[in-house]
């Protein structure tokens, strides 16, 4: 089953596009956006930048500016707020970098009409050798981890390119303060999973372009944070067993 543009406009779908530096790269995702979604917003995590600049003549584009920089979970949450508070239906992620292919949206939104009320996440760990070792092995660490946590299989729990069904956000809860940086795309699988909402993974290609800015991910700072999270959520269940036999022995939809 296959969409156009106009399928997607009837899904009410939400672009939300979180930038800090990305003068490079800004312009073309999100021009690349507006063509498969009439919402985009783009929230400017305080660039030091010209990344600002960079979307004055794109028309059709939402631009939210922080007063100061509170990090990627923050941000992020407020492009969705104000997603909702427009009506979107569903509401896909995608960073402003480069890594993620705007062209890829109808797909997203596809696979939501399929699995009606699932979250469907962008998978690149089948391309590992187009991803950086540090990266790579570092998302199969926090996987494991976050799958036991969720109770439900994760192919890429680390990767921003998703679409989320907009009831999610009025059943779950995550942490969005400011400095709480990569920790939030993590947390909101596991209360996900914890509130019945089940996840799709589609593929996905691995871009790094090796004349991309650094990564604002921290492989050790940042997976750190994402596991003493997690382990505090196992530690006040009791391990959550049942969780861990979940994540391993269902099958995911793919």
């Amino acid at each position: 089953m296959a969409l156009n543009a106009n399928d997607v406009q009837t899904e009410k779908i939400a672009v939300v596009i979180p930038a800090y530096n990305e003068e490079n790269s800004i312009r073309k995702v999100a021009s690349e956006a507006l063509r498969h979604c009439p919402l985009v917003i783009v929230v400017d995590d305080c660039s030091r930048d010209k990344t600002v600049n960079q979307l004055d003549d794109v028309d059709g584009v939402t631009l939210l500016r922080n007063k100061a920089n509170l990090g990627k979970a923050a941000t992020v949450w407020r492009g969705i707020e104000h997603a909702l508070a427009k009506g979107a239906e569903k509401i896909i992620t995608l960073d402003g970098d480069g890594q993620h292919l705007p062209d890829d949206i109808p797909r997203f939104a596809e696979a939501s009409v399929k699995y009606r009320g699932r979250i469907i996440i962008g998978s690149r760990l089948q391309h590992a050798g187009d991803i950086p070792k540090t990266r790579y092995y570092a998302n199969r660490f926090a996987n494991f981890w976050i799958a036991w946590a969720a109770g439900m299989p994760l192919n890429d729990s680390q990767s921003g390119f998703r679409l989320y069904p907009a009831e999610l956000f009025s059943r779950v809860n995550a942490d969005t303060c400011p400095g709480g940086g990569f920790v939030f795309e993590s947390e909101i699988l596991i209360e996900a999973g914890r509130n019945g909402f089940n996840v799709v993974s589609i593929p996905i290609n691995a871009i790094y372009d090796n004349n991309a800015r650094p990564s604002h991910f921290r492989p050790v700072i940042d997976i750190a944070k994402i596991t003493l999270m997690v382990a505090g959520k196992l530690l006040r269940r009791g391990l959550y067993l049942g969780g861990l036999y979940r994540s391993l022995a269902q099958k995911m939809d793919r």
